[in-house]
């Protein structure tokens, strides 16, 4: 369903033009008939009958109040419909249209009476004058002059009540805003003293802050019971006294030199111990071993002493030398730290607490003489409110004169005459033009047999569409300078989308393409060369070979010379990497067509041109392959035999379908491997559903070559 509405909304864009051009000669004709017949016009004038306009004072009220109609009694409405066609009314009516002084007037109270009808509008009390003329501005303003003359006879006499009212106001406005701003002062001045700005804010926030210190206040005291529990385990465990011995010994078994003289001391309590097994106690290798090792527990004593806090004498078997006992008491120690700051943070809080409670005691205390300033400051607000609003009433009514008669739809100057029926002919003219325009684009769609949109090439061809490319602007079309390409996120991921497509849906690694078309025109070198930029960009060693002989592009596009290309190869002149041309963008060499040659499908179907695309693809990552249009001849689809498949590049607005299709169709039967279709030249319906909006990325800030180095590295 959502389809078929895109695709009807697709139609009505493109053929717009023609469309509205048929339905404006028709609307042209109707009007041409129109203006050749002679009009008759009609205008209107609606008064209503309100007793509710002024509300300020009794007299007021019983100014302006209407009689109820009852069965069989007077109607009010009935009353002025009659006064209305009055003879004071209606001269005073014509006298506003034509003042005495300009002469005598050109209509009579007969005249007028004539065509002036009044009609009351049922269950309302709304009374329409109606008045048809082939003058379409005098019917206007007679209507209007009559009006005004009934509402002036009928607000004069509330006017005067009006503007005693008025007066009685301005004396009392004053004094009800002195009240005001007295009452403000009072509320302010306690407010200031009190402390006191909003009690529901202030007391909802003083629950919240005392519930917070509450919860942290019992998460304390639990974290501190482990503490103590953890402390009591780990003196039991490590039978550590005070936390400055706990540290010298973790200190004493970590340090280096004390290793190293405990090792010292192991070695030389073994050769005591094997000297005397072989000697005497007088021996003089056993007093030799001896001597030693009391100079080393001296200098072990004195390591011990100094790494203890304030040099305290350290026992060597209370140092902690297994890596057990060191983490244990390491443990010990920190767990003790965490115990002092544990109790400091629920001291804090509990004075916090106490803090809050005593504050929210007070609040309540505070609020009920603020209470009672703040309803009288109300009760002066609402006085001088309504005070305000029956003077300004009342200024309104008197500036107005209003009366319970007003205008409630004046008479205007008609734009369309009563007869002929504009509105009746214009809108069968509409329904025809629309009619005659949906036609005519019918018949430009039946014969109309290019392509339009990336959904139409999808399901004409029944093959994948890979992509939908942007149409480049011009300064962007050749490559000899990439940075302003490469640097255009919206330019650039359509291609990078394209090649992914490609890789994703390929079989096995796609190492070599041909890019071409059905017509000359649709773009497939410029799809070429960019793609072969932007997968260069992407780390991919790039080649593009320029296998279109008859028109070549490729050197131009990327500003090289040409005069080393295929045909110096296919000759023997060069080799393929001799001749492959470097580009200024890194990974993308270009190998163009080289000298014209007399028969350049010679060198197509050459054994040669197959040997040059094997190369290619064993020497590069990527090979593109640019060749003539399918429908110029076949060198695509012999080339095509050499590589992974072909790429169809169509355009919207210039592809013709039946060709698309016939080159399509020779392709399948000659068992060429199609990888599927490109759209380029993305349109505003196209770039809707098949492009990703990039317009808030930023361009790129460090250049290309920076980026290729980040990735080979």
């Amino acid at each position: 369903m959502e389809k078929g509405i895109s695709s009807l909304l697709a139609v009505a864009r493109r053929r717009a033009l023609p469309a509205i051009a048929t339905f404006a000669a028709v609307i042209g004709g109707a009007f041409v008939y129109l203006a050749v017949t002679p009009n008759l016009y009609q205008t209107s004038v609606r008064l209503m009958m309100d007793d509710k306009r002024i509300s300020v004072s009794e007299l007021g009220r019983d100014l302006t109040q209407v009689s109820s109609n009852t069965p069989g009694g007077a109607s009010p409405l009935a009353d002025q419909a009659e006064l209305v066609k009055s003879k004071p009314v209606l001269e005073r009516a014509i006298a506003k249209v034509f003042p005495p002084n300009q002469g005598e007037a050109k209509y009579t109270t007969g005249d007028l009476s004539q065509g002036l009808t009044a009609k009351i509008v049922p269950a309302t009390n709304i009374l329409e004058l109606t008045h048809k003329t082939k003058d379409q501005n005098l019917a206007a303003k007679l209507l209007n002059a009559v009006a005004v003359a009934m509402v002036e006879e009928n607000t004069k006499a509330i006017s005067t009540e009006a503007t005693k009212v008025r007066q009685f106001l301005e004396k009392e406005v004053p004094a009800a805003r002195l009240r005001l701003q007295q009452a403000e002062a009072l509320e302010n001045k306690y407010r200031q003293e009190s402390g006191v700005i909003s009690f529901e804010e202030q007391t909802k926030s003083l629950v919240q802050s005392l519930a917070t210190a509450e919860e942290q206040e019992r998460n304390l005291v639990t974290q501190l019971q482990e503490v103590r529990s953890r402390d009591a385990s780990l003196r039991q465990i490590t039978d550590a006294g005070s936390v400055r011995r706990a540290y010298s010994t973790v200190r004493s078994g970590q340090d280096e030199e004390i290793k190293k003289l405990r090792a010292k001391l192991s070695e030389l309590e073994g050769k005591v111990i094997e000297a005397r097994l072989k000697f005497t106690d007088n021996h003089p290798e056993v007093i030799k071993f001896l001597q030693q090792r009391e100079a080393v527990r001296g200098l072990y004593s004195q390591e011990l002493a100094r790494v203890s806090p304030s040099n305290q004498t350290i026992q060597p078997n209370n140092v902690a030398g297994d890596t057990v006992s060191q983490e244990l008491t390491s443990k010990l120690i920190l767990n003790d730290v965490e115990r002092l700051a544990i109790e400091n943070k629920l001291k804090a809080t509990q004075a916090q607490r106490g803090n809050l409670q005593a504050r929210l005691a007070e609040l309540p205390g505070k609020q009920q003489p603020l209470t009672v300033l703040s309803r009288q400051r109300l009760e002066a607000a609402e006085s001088l409110k309504s005070l305000q609003a029956k003077l300004e009433e009342a200024r309104i009514a008197e500036a107005q004169k209003v009366g319970n008669i007003r205008i409630i739809e004046a008479a205007t100057i008609p734009s369309a005459p009563a007869s002929p029926r504009r509105s009746i002919i214009l809108a069968l003219a509409s329904v025809f033009g629309g009619i005659l325009a949906t036609g005519v684009v019918l018949i430009l769609e039946i014969f109309d047999n290019r392509l339009h949109d990336a959904s139409e090439t999808e399901e004409l061809l029944k093959l994948p569409l890979l992509g939908v490319l942007p149409t480049l602007p011009a300064g962007m079309r050749r490559l000899e300078s990439a940075d302003r390409f490469l640097y255009d996120v919206g330019l650039v991921e359509p291609y990078r989308m394209l090649l992914k497509t490609l890789e994703f849906r390929g079989p096995q690694q796609l190492r070599s393409m041909v890019v071409s078309s059905t017509l000359s025109g649709e773009g497939k070198s410029i799809v070429a060369s960019h793609l072969g930029a932007v997968s260069a960009m992407l780390s991919r060693r790039t080649l593009i070979i320029d296998a279109d002989l008859r028109r070549p592009m490729q050197h131009r596009l990327f500003n090289l010379p040409e005069n080393a290309g295929i045909t110096e190869v296919i000759n023997g002149q060069k080799s393929l990497m001799q001749a492959v041309q470097p580009t200024e963008i890194d990974n993308l060499s270009v190998l163009t067509c080289g000298e014209s040659y007399g028969c350049p499908s010679q060198l197509i179907e050459s054994t040669a041109m197959k040997l040059l695309l094997v190369e290619a693809a064993k020497n590069f990552d990527s090979v593109i392959i640019d060749t003539p249009p399918l429908c110029a001849c076949a060198d695509a689809a012999t080339l095509s035999r050499y590589s992974d498949g072909v790429l169809l590049v169509t355009r919207p607005g210039f592809t013709i379908k039946e060709i698309l299709q016939k080159a399509v169709a020779d392709l399948n039967n000659n068992r060429i491997p199609i990888l599927g279709v490109v759209v380029n030249g993305m349109t505003a319906d196209t770039q809707k559903y098949y492009r990703y909006p990039v317009d808030g990325y930023k361009p790129l800030s460090r250049p290309l070559k920076y980026l290729a180095t980040m990735r080979s590295k």
